[in-house]
């Protein structure tokens, strides 16, 4: 099969895997800089070219999609969409998972566990917000922060109001959370493909911070699941709609708790601290797509519901 990885970064340890895993495979893969593609609109005829060639024949794409090219990189997998070219990660799954607030109002009607939250619209009532997850210390996050930059701990009601009327000075969309003090600096990755976890670790914060990213200097390692971290890490990949996904969660003294759903995991920690051939898993998994049939049974009349794509919410509710 003819593969496409999307990916702006053709030397990265990720994009590396997938075409090493996809040539293991016996499929053909190739790289392409989704923000050099032009999209070509045309009746009847979507198209892409790419470097000044027209992109045909391909079987399925992989996504990596940078958080801060969302809105072009989206736009080109929807392209290949409309192009009937199957894809491991759902252009619209992608917008949900990169949108914090949407993805967490996604995962709250699911039913998934995650440290209680509070948004608001540049309120004035900065102390109320405050209570509403529990006091200080809280956690504040821009809404468009990623891979832990935008993330500041408030280690009281005061500092926390300082933060907050400051993000709000500036315009920034914020969300508060509580801070899980029992997580003591950790959190869990769990690594799903094709609604099974195939790897999961536990990060550590380096020494005095509360951030476990591995790009602040975490640490990753193995780790064991429990059947309810599993269960947790499942439904919120299902909730978003994502074949692929890294959740993060935190372990707390009423359960796993759902920090985030990454859509563009990457792989070198997850696959160093497992020792699992994580990028195999993501090859099967979108060649297993390109080879299903393309026709869908009909549903049934009175199962068909319409649904709203930008809410989330069957249409007339």
């Amino acid at each position: 099969m003819k593969l496409a990885i999307l990916s702006r970064e053709p030397k990265s340890y990720s994009t590396q895997r997938l075409v090493e895993a996809a040539l293991a495979q016996g499929h053909e893969a190739v790289v392409i800089d989704h923000l050099q593609c032009n999209i070509v609109l045309e009746k009847g005829k979507p198209g892409i070219l790419y470097q000044g060639v027209l992109l045909e024949g391909f079987d399925a794409i992989i996504p990596r999609i940078g958080a801060s090219v969302t809105f072009y990189g989206t736009a080109v997998v929807r392209q290949f969409e409309m192009m009937k070219v199957r894809t491991a990660i759902d252009s619209q799954a992608i917008v949900r998972s990169r949108d914090k607030l949407r993805s967490m109002q996604i995962l709250s009607r699911a039913g998934v566990g995650m440290p209680k939250t509070a948004f608001t619209n540049f309120s004035a009532d900065v102390p109320a917000m405050i209570e509403q997850v529990g006091g200080a210390p809280v956690i504040i996050k821009l809404l468009e922060g990623t891979q832990g930059l935008g993330v500041v701990l408030a280690e009281s009601a005061k500092a926390a109001q300082s933060v907050i009327e400051a993000f709000h000075n500036l315009k920034a969309r914020i969300i508060v959370q509580e801070f899980i003090a029992e997580s003591k600096g950790a959190d869990l990755r769990a690594f799903v493909v094709d609604g099974e976890v195939v790897g999961a670790m536990k990060r550590q914060g380096k020494e005095g911070e509360f951030r476990s990213n591995l790009h602040r200097g975490g640490s990753g390692t193995l780790v064991k699941l429990t059947r309810a971290e599993k269960a947790a890490a499942l439904l919120a990949t299902k909730a978003l709609g994502l074949g692929i996904a890294g959740v993060d969660m935190l372990q707390s003294k009423r359960g796993p708790l759902v920090l985030e759903v990454n859509s563009s995991p990457g792989l070198e920690g997850i696959e160093k601290a497992t020792g699992q051939d994580i990028a195999g898993r993501i090859i099967e998994y979108t060649a297993d797509l390109a080879a299903r049939k393309r026709e869908k049974p009909k549903p049934k009349k009175d199962s068909v519901r319409a649904v709203d794509a930008q809410s989330d919410v069957p249409a007339g509710k």
